[in-house]
């Protein structure tokens, strides 16, 4: 059965008319995106690093609060901390960053928490005994509320190619020991012969895994936890994993992880920024990342694997430069394993407002 994603085109860069169509979209979307009286509506968003500047903008959130707020709910922003290094590795400097990107109370309308605690670590713990993962750690709140909204920056991303609105789920809403979980597969390894040992791999990684030794650059597996930072590092192509296996468990890792968390979730909803798409995610992008694909605009559903498919295939329409090519059966597998374990449907109705 097909599911409903509806679409507003935004081609412009100027942040007024952008969201002048977000205005009109969500005006448009009244009928779909509602809320109880009092309610509390966990909205889950991602600032981006420190050198991102292409995040979701604080403006834009600004409006989505304000609809909701209309209703006389109560929304809150969230995001959990991350793996690897940089001011998102524990609430205090997450949370600064966000005061420092415009995501205060002040300017959005509503708190932002970090919803697994000061070190990633609090949460509650399930077993799911899926494929791939028994038991994920998640922050206390899921199964405890109704509503889940979903605001995702839609981009490119080293490992599964694409990262939208399931990326985000899955890492954005599990704790630390569950994101490792995920990407624990993944084992890079050193190609010698490319390797120029300037050592940028070894000053990034979080765990200290990487060293330098008789002239040559190496990975101990037993510490990597496969954040896959290195992989980002590397400027030289001299760092690999395997393409054929590593990326496409991570991918079911991520679909297993975030099928049980929307599991929780009775009233679901997702949007999908797509302009400022960027190579990389907003984990590792800078203001010099270069653009992939033109300006799209806005895409909305209650499901999270329609949603998705709807921007990578208008994406793929409309692209300036190849997404990348080595990836293409990654993303596509994920959509067609969500789709396989009841997650939604990769088939959709665009609606175009």
């Amino acid at each position: 059965m097909k599911s409903n994603v509806y679409f507003i085109r935004v081609d412009s860069q100027d942040n007024s008319q952008r969201i002048k169509s977000l205005q009109k979209f969500l005006d448009k979307l009244g009928h779909v995106l509602t809320y109880q009286k009092e309610e509390f509506v966990p909205v889950k968003i991602t600032i981006g690093d420190t050198s991102c500047v292409y995040n979701i903008k604080p403006e834009f959130v600004r409006c989505i609060i304000t609809h909701i707020k209309n209703q006389q709910a109560r929304p809150f922003l969230f995001d959990t901390n991350v793996i690897y290094l940089g001011q998102r590795q524990n609430a205090i400097q997450h949370l600064n960053l966000a005061q420092n990107k415009g995501f205060a109370h002040s300017r959005v309308g509503a708190p932002f928490i970090i919803a697994d605690g000061i070190f990633g670590q609090d949460g509650r713990e399930f077993k799911i005994n899926s494929a791939n993962v028994n038991k994920i750690k998640v922050p206390s709140f899921v199964g405890m509320l109704d509503s889940l909204l979903v605001l995702s920056h839609a981009t490119g991303h080293i490992l599964s190619g694409y990262a939208g609105a399931i990326k985000n789920v899955a890492m954005g809403m599990s704790c630390r020991p569950t994101k490792q979980t995920i990407h624990s597969l993944l084992k890079p390894h050193i190609l010698t012969d490319r390797c120029t040992t300037c050592r940028c791999c070894i000053a990034i990684c979080p765990k200290g895994a990487i060293s330098y030794k008789d002239s040559k650059v190496s990975i101990d597996p037993t510490k990597c936890i496969g954040c896959a930072e290195c992989l980002c590092a590397c400027k030289f192509n001299a760092i690999s994993i395997n393409w054929q296996e590593e990326p496409l468990v991570f991918i079911r890792r991520l679909v297993e992880v975030a099928n049980f968390i929307l599991s929780k979730f009775k009233n679901k909803f997702f949007i999908n920024f797509a302009f400022d798409i960027t190579k990389e995610c907003d984990c590792i992008s800078t203001k010099d990342e270069k653009m992939i694909v033109d300006d799209l605009g806005i895409f909305a559903s209650d499901d999270i694997v329609a949603v998705d498919k709807a921007t990578v295939d208008m994406a793929k329409n409309y692209k300036r430069m190849p997404l990348l090519d080595q990836t293409e059966k990654i993303y596509t597998e994920m959509f067609l394993y969500a789709q396989r374990i009841g997650m939604g449907s990769a088939e959709y109705s665009l609606i175009q407002l």
